[in-house]
């Protein structure tokens, strides 16, 4: 069975008004969270109204699932503490714009605000990463070929971003915009071999645009500090079990492209021009119009999960997961993404509606 990881990126907000508050050290230190979370569970992020949880090495779904409610309540108690609240929303939907969140005190971080102040500012956004294991860096790349070409659906089910200071941004996931305002971000390229891979990256800090390898924010690579393939495009979601279907389709996504690695089955190309444009329609629109599917054709999203769940199928029944993530699936298609309840919530109740959604399953949820 191929392992996974999840790591998950929240929004730390102010009950009463909404916007970002700078309470990370704060919640991360609430006295009751130790008897909750194992160390190194939750971690600092650039901005001090954000918070990163990291699941343990996780075998199957349930695993997954469990670890980030476990995670998720206790982080959310945690807030609640402190007089704020854990948001699962891939963008704050409010912020001060003339007074920036502080950057997290570490050397990293504010190096990157001085190179990049405005952009720093303004990363008031909140991913979901999820890692699968590989046999090694070799088989690593020729799977990140392989699924590459299905970031842009990946990122169409996953949206859960689409207002920015308080206004519905007419995109999906205003967050993939956000961030790909960095040097190295969007969809990775095809690399011919590892060696091709280890030298691009290298030849990028030779020329001194990045500081250091994690500033390689590609949309899916290999990490730097684990033996596995990173998923990176998701929106953080709104709730868990989102989060677990995700998981499933990239690892069954990882099993079919070594799988057909092993069987010496061509890969699907796709040009990058196309790609990055692909990524930006399905950030635009999530769920709602077409997509782009690994041969570049323009199909109805319907069409292009039904094409995804054929090719992961044998991968999904071999891990056990079909059913599951197959309930979930039709549960995503009828509830719609995450960007499209953020939108109804806020069209029906307003900011507090808003609020209460993104916050929903969590203590103290709802001020």
């Amino acid at each position: 069975m191929i392992t996974v990881g999840v790591e998950e990126e929240y929004v730390l907000l102010d009950a009463v008004t909404h916007l970002p508050v700078a309470r990370a050290e704060d919640v991360r230190a609430a006295g009751g969270l130790a008897s909750l979370v194992d160390e190194g569970e939750v971690q600092n992020e650039l901005l001090q109204a954000q918070v990163e949880v990291a699941t343990p090495i996780c075998t199957d779904l349930e695993e997954v699932g469990g670890h980030l409610l476990r995670l998720r309540h206790a982080l959310g108690a945690a807030a609640d503490e402190h007089g704020c609240l854990l948001a699962t929303s891939a963008t704050a939907p409010l912020r001060d714009a003339e007074v920036p969140v502080p950057v997290t005190q570490k050397p990293r971080y504010l190096k990157m605000r001085e190179e990049a102040r405005r952009l720093v500012d303004e990363q008031l956004i909140n991913g979901m990463h999820v890692h699968v294991a590989v046999p090694d860096r070799e088989m690593g790349v020729a799977a990140l070929n392989r699924l590459r070409v299905w970031l842009p659906t990946l990122l169409a089910m996953s949206a859960n971003s689409p207002l920015w200071d308080g206004r519905d941004t007419g995109f999906a996931s205003w967050r993939t915009i956000v961030f790909g305002r960095w040097p190295v971000s969007g969809p990775p390229p095809y690399f011919r071999t590892l060696a091709d891979y280890e030298q691009r990256i290298d030849a990028l800090m030779e020329a001194g645009v990045i500081a250091d390898r994690g500033q390689v924010y590609w949309q899916a690579r290999l990490s730097e500090r684990y033996p596995t393939l990173e998923v990176r495009c998701l929106d953080v979601q709104l709730d868990a079990t989102e989060a677990v279907l995700l998981t499933g389709i990239i690892r069954g996504l990882l099993s079919t492209a070594i799988a057909e690695e092993k069987a010496g089955a061509a890969p699907v190309e796709c040009a990058p021009e196309l790609l990055q444009a692909a990524m930006w329609h399905a950030a635009r629109h999530g769920l709602d119009s077409t997509l782009v599917d690994p041969m570049g054709h323009n199909r109805s999203a319907g069409d292009v999960l039904c094409l995804l769940m054929q090719y992961i199928t044998p991968a999904l029944e071999e891990a056990g997961d079909l059913r599951e993530v197959s309930a979930l699936l039709h549960r995503l298609l009828q509830q719609g993404t995450p960007a499209d309840r953020q939108r109804r919530a806020l069209a029906q109740g307003g900011m507090p509606a808003l609020a209460d959604l993104i916050t929903a399953q969590l203590p103290g949820a709802g001020g």
